[in-house]
């Protein structure tokens, strides 16, 4: 834990927020955070297209944007784009990223749990991999249809990536047997993993963020025509050419969705 963590004031939400500080530096390099390939941006294009249609111009927010890649995956598709962040070291790659390529992308910062953004401003609300980190998703899906327009969008693209799968229990199994044969060498200390495992603890979905829990959740806060999408296997497939095998195995075994809700 860094200097921070030593005051009492310290939350569970400012660890979340200098855990992905921390992570910012490598982000890009992995795959299923920035897009390794034309197949794969192409595989998302169409799943937003499917779920939100083109932009027009319309508002679109992209909530815990990080580098910005949905948010830039929105603007191809003709969205007129503010990403939202509060980390600040990934905001500052965010801005560069857009300055490099000539892109009018809006980053600013703040909580995406408590926006603080004007009610009815956005067409479209996007997430990808924020839900599972949830410290109160009741009153951050409250927040999300309130800046949402009346019969606006919200898409959610997350999974549950802490119930392990089968390829996954099968590599634990084996771990344990190997340590208890003594083979094989002890995997040395990461202070980011420590940290995850700590944040994932005490987060609503510590147990996994299921797609008909977060559906339901989503009803609760007002929205209507909840619709879960498990059709992600072309961007499974797009990321799996870019990992090692049964790493791209796992991934695509894993319950990962998207959920698209109407206000």
């Amino acid at each position: 834990m860094n200097a921070h963590g030593a005051g009492a004031n310290y939350s569970i939400r400012d660890e979340i927020r200098d855990y992905w500080s921390e992570r910012a530096a490598t982000f890009d390099t992995q795959v299923g955070h920035e897009i390794a390939s034309e197949a794969e941006r192409r595989a998302w294009h169409a799943l937003l297209r499917r779920h939100l249609g083109d932009g027009a111009g319309r508002r679109a927010l992209d909530l815990a944007s990080g580098t910005g890649v949905v948010s830039h995956l929105l603007h191809d598709l003709g969205f007129d784009v503010t990403g939202l962040d509060w980390a600040e070291p990934m905001l500052e790659r965010a801005r560069a990223k857009a300055r490099a390529r000539g892109t009018p992308i809006r980053f600013v910062m703040g909580d995406a749990e408590r926006t603080m953004e004007p009610a009815e401003s956005y067409d479209v609300v996007v997430t990808r991999h924020l839900v599972w980190t949830l410290v109160d998703p009741a009153a951050a899906f409250r927040d999300w249809h309130q800046v949402l327009k009346p019969g606006g969008r919200l898409l959610v693209v997350d999974g549950d990536f802490v119930s392990p799968t089968l390829l996954g229990r099968a590599t634990a199994a084996l771990t344990a047997l190997a340590a208890r044969l003594g083979l094989g060498a002890r995997a040395p200390a990461d202070p980011l993993r420590e940290r995850h495992r700590r944040i994932l603890e005490q987060v609503y979905f510590r147990h996994g963020a299921r797609a008909d829990a977060v559906a339901a959740l989503l009803r609760e806060a007002g929205f209507r025509q909840t619709t879960v999408d498990t059709n992600l296997g072309a961007i499974h497939r797009a990321q799996a050419r870019h990992l090692p095998l049964m790493k791209g195995f796992d991934r695509a075994t894993q319950h990962r969705y998207a959920v698209v809700a109407v206000k």
